[in-house]
């Protein structure tokens, strides 16, 4: 795994190295600004790129609008955003380019070296990886009016582990039920939430956005 991190603290960003290293994975370049870490992405073709969202010069959007440059000049490219705060805009504005190979977490998640890893790891196989922390947050602020209001609150469980990247065994093996339950609960939570069945669209991805969508117009 080819990994491009771009970090401007240069603590974590040394020691995001030294760690994914001993894991033997292939760090093959470090910086700490958007034009050199985008610089890097076109000379190195990275399997994975870490980014921290607030970078020079602003130190506000500089790292999401990076990513997402860079997952346009390479399309596939996985991405793994590390932020400081719960930023639900940003989250938001980097899954409607689509979940697949996206991961968003808190920079605390990097002390816990194998949640770090296992998210890494999921969002390089081309999974998704968002933070608990903040599905937790963005799910508190759902409107008593909100379509997802409907849902029960197991289904609420399920779809904020959904929101993590989770899959249906893993899923049930965190809520102590079976699968078939994960699954009933799934096609109850499409059900409400209109989603039919759709080839061109992934569902579980769908409720996933409109749940931050409806987040974000409460902001």
């Amino acid at each position: 795994m080819r990994i491009v991190i771009a970090e401007d603290d240069a603590l974590l960003r040394e020691g995001l190295a030294l760690l994914l290293r001993a894991e033997q994975l292939d760090v093959v370049a470090v910086t700490g600004a958007p034009d050199t870490f985008l610089a890097a992405v076109d000379e190195h073709r990275p399997d994975v790129a870490i980014v921290d969202v607030r970078m020079p010069p602003t130190h506000t959007d500089e790292g999401i609008v990076a990513a997402v440059e860079a997952r346009r000049r390479q399309p596939g490219l996985a991405v793994l955003v590390l932020s400081a705060y719960v930023e639900q805009a940003f989250a938001t504005d980097l899954l409607a380019g689509g979940a697949a190979r996206l991961g968003y977490l808190l920079k605390e998640r990097v002390g816990r070296v194998e949640e770090f890893l296992e998210a890494l790891h999921r969002v390089a196989g081309g999974g998704t990886a968002i933070d608990p922390e903040v599905v937790r947050q963005l799910f508190a602020r759902t409107r008593p009016d909100s379509t997802l209001s409907l849902l029960s609150p197991r289904e609420r469980d399920v779809l904020a582990l959904m929101a993590e990247g989770l899959g249906n065994t893993a899923i049930a093996e965190r809520l102590f039920v079976t699968e078939g339950a994960v699954h009933k609960h799934i096609r109850s939570i499409f059900a409400k939430l209109g989603l039919a069945p759709d080839d061109r669209a992934d569902r579980r991805v769908t409720a996933v956005l409109r749940h931050l969508e409806d987040t974000r117009r409460l902001g």
